[in-house]
């Protein structure tokens, strides 16, 4: 409350003489506050401009991504301003962890390929492509999303999704990677997946082979070894909607169609230097990770 909210009747030169203030501070301090006012709303609106797109992106790809609207406006305001600012206005978001489906069967009498990749370093795209299977909830059950990601990029280079656990799915979301695999033809391509029938199976190892791609595979069960195609399962779920459910499986095609389309093309990668995974397909060379082990973000609703 400030001072002439506290004195109503009193003229402002009194009040300021009383308390040993001077109008200028006192104009100032007024200017100040409703200069906060204006900067919040500016950037709560932005916030939820993006959040249509990406309804669970976490504060510090906010942050990056409304850089901008802070150059434009000549709003400063640091990552840990900006987080109590959206803690202040419940907009943080929470991770939610529920019962999963099964997508991973390893017992098949198929051959195991071993792990390729374990001390790779990814110097460029198409250098090594990790693929897996996550599920969607639809009202009457499930759907079954496979993904081949480039692992330098992170973009999304194939994708399907099917109404069950098939090799159908990771067949034509492998198809789609290979249709669109211009870049770096010449050098070497691995695929590395987990040891699930789908990925060990005839069909899938023949269409790898036939396309002249070494067959990677997890070789313990261990999440770490395809840690690339788990953290992608995540981003789409928990930060673009994909954890919700879906009424039919019409409806989960078309929000994975958008969710997909978006992330290559606007999501900021905290592990490709912000780049977004499109930007980053283009280049070479090391790319500067801005990921934080551990890092939690707390959560309100």
């Amino acid at each position: 409350m400030s001072i002439r909210q506290y004195y109503p009747g009193a003229k402002l030169g009194v009040v300021c003489k009383v308390f040993g203030r001077t109008r200028q501070a006192w104009y100032k301090q007024r200017w100040a506050i409703d200069n906060t006012d204006v900067r919040d709303a500016i950037l709560l609106e932005h916030v939820q401009e993006v959040r249509k797109d990406i309804p669970r992106i976490g504060t510090r790809k906010l942050h990056h991504l409304l850089a901008p609207v802070f150059e434009e406006h000549k709003i400063q305001i640091g990552r840990d301003k900006f987080f109590d600012l959206l803690a202040e206005h419940s907009m943080l978001v929470r991770r939610r962890k529920r019962r999963k489906a099964i997508t991973t069967d390893s017992n098949h009498p198929f051959y195991k390929y071993p792990n390729l990749i374990r001390d790779l370093e990814v110097t460029r795209p198409n250098h090594v492509w990790v693929s897996d299977i996550t599920y969607l909830r639809l009202m009457n059950g499930f759907g079954y999303l496979s993904l081949v990601t480039d692992a330098y990029s992170r973009k999304i280079v194939g994708y399907c999704l099917y109404p069950t656990l098939e090799r159908i799915g990771p067949l034509k979301a492998a198809e789609m990677a290979i249709a669109h695999y211009t870049r770096n033809r010449n050098q070497p391509l691995v695929h590395h997946s987990d040891r699930g029938l789908q990925y060990c199976c005839a069909d899938y190892t023949g269409l790898m082979e036939q396309h002249d791609i070494s067959i990677s595979m997890t070789e313990n069960g261990d999440p770490y070894e395809n840690a690339i195609a788990e953290r992608m399962n995540g981003i789409l779920k928990h930060q673009f909607g994909l954890n919700q459910t879906f009424r039919n499986f019409t409806e989960a095609m078309q929000t994975v169609d958008k969710a997909i389309a978006t992330y290559n093309n606007i999501y900021p990668h905290g592990s490709c230097d912000y780049l977004t995974p499109e930007q980053a397909h283009t280049k070479q060379g090391k790319l500067s990770s801005k990921w934080k082990r551990k890092q939690i973000e707390t959560t309100v609703n």
